[in-house]
């Protein structure tokens, strides 16, 4: 425990705040730049000070927890220091968690921000806010040794009229005023603090699983100061992907290799983008959009669509901000070495290239035994209904086009790595995934 008096937040060196959107800072700079690549507007100042207008989500967002709550003013000094709002049990005065959900619902729909502090309680709570959107940026969680928190709480203080908590050893107010009118709470035996302490420790961990992935537990056991300059340096940082790189992933490889599968694994663990060439041909057809009235004739005629056409619509979507900050991961384009010769014109660059194998009595075997839910379009074997282009003269066809061109894309793509996909999905899984975490070996 810190024996020396703390200063408090009107005496603490204010710590500079990295600047937010709406301040024109970096993090303003780094978004209106990327916009104005992927855009391209006609006229870019206009489209800048639009850019500036517009609500994007430059307050704070956070959830502070501390064991229990609410032992230490850092939610407070945070505030103050960020210029947001403090939402509590005791700034509410509520007694229903649904009034709880719309009072935060509305700072959270502000430009200003809030600090949500010491609640949720339970996981349930959790689930309940996140349903209602309320969803927070970071979660700071102070935690101490039960013996300090029970010790602390004894020499607790409140100013009745602020509601800012003071500490009779180490954080007493310089003011005599403020001493004078400081109250003892009513529930700070040693009994009722055991109680809260053994409160949280039960739903401690249901709130950690669900804000595992943004939460930073801080050891609030040194000086206030010191705490809070922790705190104030995690909630500016920015999160950022588990992916060690920008991915920009392809997979080839014959029909009922494994694509999508393999595909859809990496995205979800990654948190990238994952891109289906013809499911994106089918969603400007179904969306009814320019190139998508020029895409319905290739269908209906059973004819390829034009590689023009489908490089447009790839372009259009890669260029998206979604796929240029998490990165993407491509299947069923190129499907020959003038299409890699064109996506390469494009500038749609891959830094990673996986060739799927396996051999042909083994596409044959999971091709013509697999069938397709007509409701949902999942694939399974050996059920419901078989898709034509599964049946067996189709699957040889479509196999004869891909070997008639897979000799050109390894050429092209040189640097490729090639996976046995003739076995379990997982295992498959773990030798990509060893590929694309690890850095490409340097060339001399």
């Amino acid at each position: 425990m810190d024996a020396h008096p703390s200063p408090r937040t009107e005496h603490l060196p204010l710590v500079p705040v990295a600047p937010r959107v709406g301040d024109g800072g970096r993090w303003g700079e780094r978004n209106i730049l990327e916009d104005l690549l992927i855009h391209q507007p006609d006229e870019p100042i206009e489209y800048m000070i639009n850019h500036l207008k517009r609500d994007n989500d430059d307050g704070e967002s956070i959830f502070f927890f501390s064991s229990p709550p609410p032992l230490f003013p850092q939610a407070v000094w945070l505030c103050k220091q960020l210029g947001t709002t403090r939402i509590s049990q005791e700034t509410l005065l509520f007694s229903e968690t649904s009034q709880l959900t719309e009072k935060a619902k509305t700072h959270h729909e502000s430009k200003q921000g809030w600090i949500l502090e010491g609640l949720p309680k339970t996981r349930e709570q959790a689930l309940l806010l996140q349903s209602a959107g309320i969803i927070p940026r970071h979660v700071v969680v102070l935690c101490a040794p039960d013996i300090v928190l029970i010790e602390r709480n004894l020499g607790k203080r409140v100013d009745p009229f602020t509601g800012e908590v003071y500490h009779t050893t180490f954080d007493w107010p310089s003011d005599p005023l403020v001493q004078e009118r400081l109250e003892v709470p009513t529930d700070i035996s040693e009994q009722e603090t055991s109680k809260q302490l053994l409160e949280f420790h039960r739903s401690f961990p249901g709130l950690f699983h669900s804000y595992q992935k943004i939460l930073r537990s801080i050891n609030a056991d040194q000086p206030c100061a010191d705490v809070f300059s922790q705190a104030l340096t995690y909630v500016q940082s920015q999160h950022r992907s588990t992916a060690p790189f920008t991915p920009r992933i392809l997979f080839c490889g014959p029909p009922g290799s494994g694509k999508s599968l393999q595909a859809a694994l990496i995205a979800q663990k990654y948190g990238i983008v994952n891109l289906c060439c013809g499911q994106l041909l089918k969603e400007a057809v179904a969306g009814d959009t320019n190139l998508g009235v020029l895409i319905k004739p290739y269908f209906d005629s059973g004819w390829p669509v034009s590689d023009n056409i489908v490089l447009k619509i790839l372009t259009e979507r890669l260029n998206r901000l979604d796929c240029v900050t998490n990165g993407w991961v491509l299947h069923g384009f190129p499907r020959d070495l003038e299409q890699a010769e064109k996506m390469g014109k494009a500038r749609i660059i891959p830094n990673r290239v996986i060739f799927l194998n396996l051999p042909y009595e083994s596409i044959m075997e999971r091709l013509t035994q697999r069938r397709v839910d007509p409701v949902t379009g999942e694939r399974l074997a050996l059920m419901l209904h078989q898709n034509p282009k599964d049946a067996e003269e189709n699957v040889k066809v479509r196999l004869e086009n891909y070997y008639r061109h897979a000799t050109g894309m390894e050429t092209f793509f040189e640097d490729a790595f090639y996976v046995n996909a003739d076995q379990d999905p997982h295992v498959v899984f773990e030798y990509i995934e060893s590929y694309v975490v690890n850095p490409l070996p340097y060339k001399e």
